[in-house]
């Protein structure tokens, strides 16, 4: 008879596969330590990538993107795991790996093999196992015909292809239990990083790895069920991510997972505190919007570039004392559509330093008294409120309730007739010239968002239909055309 150690080694290693089986996290977790003897720190954008990829293994998702800083585990979670997990429930699961590097794509093939290979895999999942003669880094097999093939996403991709041949799948997922639905995964294209970061910028590469992707890559599934998983940093607008987009805008499930969360902390502390974050945005803004912040902008195609904007330090500049005048403007939005935008501006001599900003999807309910709190505590002595007849009623209830606690504000409901795309057109030298924005609006979670939205406004009129939010270059226009309707002396030479 096996002894009691015996037989709690036993359970122990069947709880340790049925939880490897069910969860892709969990894998990742146990041959994590395994491997390193290191404990896999989770974070929450390893649940979501966890989930979204369990959703893949399902078969509920067939093309994502995910958009994910360096050394946030991607590759650890998204290639390593996924694809031993995959030959752990199909052994005859064929997986595609590319990289913007053969040497990448093969190490990690290597790695993928010393986990199948360990002893604790075989454990587990005996029936996977390397076909002899087939043992090289770029192609090798498993007994039961599943596999990886792994090279440059430059590269060439012959005889090897992903998933399962269409006429083998089967059909009755619905009818089957949580892990036998899983079981039916035939394997998959992952793609991580297709191009270097130093070479985002050349059209000719980026270029080079779209129309590979094109040509060869979205070729080599063996069907239409096959799944393709890209996870890269967003380096370039025009990049394979934003090309495929771009083309296919429905085709794709995109999860994009910028370090700093909307309430200004950080994502993985355990990597980087929202201090250390801090520090990278400041030694290399461009850089860290693209690797970090996963939000890609040049200067070409933009209205309000950064370097065409003007910035004071609130710390060295008291525009409270200065101040002449006090405005805001109200762009309002419904819940969960687009973002309130409220900018508020201190008037000096001819510049206007906008102090604060409240840009949100919170709904009416709470930025209206939001809105009211700001016009009294800043003692504004103008507001607009844009106030297209869904908006009417806003526009009398913030009037009425600023006007029983403070006298000095004149609020203005402005109807406009003309698209947001030629207002801002119209007002955006002037912003350019006369606006001065608070260098620490990275401290300011609302103020920031509101900045991206407006550094990354384009100027082109093909560019214009990739302007999904206007809402915060529309409000500082409104704040613009008061301005030069009320002020206009302050100009005049």
């Amino acid at each position: 008879m096996p002894s009691i150690t015996q037989y709690d080694q036993g359970k122990v290693l069947k709880m340790a596969k049925y939880h490897c089986l069910n969860s892709l996290l969990f894998f990742t977790r146990y041959f994590f330590k395994i491997r390193l003897n290191k404990r896999f720190v989770v974070g929450e954008h390893h649940q979501i990538i966890s989930n979204t990829l369990e959703k893949v293994i399902r078969g509920q998702l067939l093309r994502v993107i995910f958009h994910v800083a360096p050394r946030y585990g991607k590759t650890e979670l998204a290639v390593k795991s996924l694809i031993a997990h995959g030959l752990a429930l199909n052994p005859s699961a064929k997986f595609i790996h590319l990289s913007y590097s053969d040497d990448l794509a093969l190490d990690n093939s290597e790695q993928i093999k010393e986990i199948v290979q360990s002893e604790e895999y075989q454990q587990m999942f005996p029936d996977v196992q390397i076909k002899q003669g087939t043992d090289s880094k770029k192609k090798w097999y498993t007994d039961e015909g599943g596999g990886v093939y792994a090279t440059s996403a430059s590269g060439q991709v012959t005889g090897f292809g992903a998933g399962t041949i269409e006429d083998e799948e089967n059909d009755l997922k619905e009818f089957l239990d949580d892990i036998e639905a899983k079981e039916v995964f035939g394997g998959a294209i992952i793609i991580d990083d297709p191009i270097k970061p130093d070479d985002a910028d050349s059209d000719t590469l980026r270029e080079k790895v779209n129309n590979r992707f094109d040509s060869t890559i979205r070729n080599r599934v063996n069907s239409r069920k096959t799944p393709i998983v890209i996870i890269m940093q967003k380096l370039h607008e025009n990049d394979l991510s934003g090309y495929l987009q771009g083309n296919e805008p429905d085709a794709w499930h995109v999860v994009n997972i910028p370090v700093i969360k909307p309430d200004g902390t950080a994502l993985w502390p355990y990597k980087h505190t929202i201090e250390e974050l801090r520090a990278l945005q400041k030694a290399n803004e461009k850089v860290f919007d693209c690797q970090y912040l996963q939000d890609p902008s040049t200067k070409a195609g933009k209205l309000f570039p950064k370097t065409e904007l003007s910035f004071y330090n609130p710390e060295m500049v008291d525009v409270e004392k200065l101040a002449e005048y006090r405005i805001g403007a109200i762009d309002p939005a419904e819940e969960g559509s687009d973002d309130l935008s409220f900018p508020i501006g201190y008037l000096v001599e001819d510049k206007l330093y906008v102090v604060d900003w409240i840009y949100n999807q919170n709904g009416t309910n709470i930025n209206e008294p939001a809105c009211i709190e700001k016009i009294i505590n800043y003692k504004l002595n103008n507001v607009v409120i844009e106030s297209n007849s869904a908006w009417v009623h806003f526009t009398r209830a913030v009037r009425a309730s600023v006007n029983e606690r403070y006298e000095d504000c004149e609020i203005r409901a402005v109807s406009n007739r003309t698209n947001k795309a030629t207002r801002i057109w119209a007002q955006s030298a002037f912003i350019k010239i006369n606006f001065i924005f608070r260098s620490d609006y990275h401290d300011h979670p609302e103020y920031e968002r509101a900045m991206k939205n407006l550094l990354y406004y384009n100027k082109s009129q093909e560019g214009a239909s990739k302007n999904k939010h206007e809402d915060a270059p529309d409000s500082l226009a409104e704040l613009a055309n008061w301005l030069r309707q009320n002020m206009s002396h302050l100009w005049k030479n």
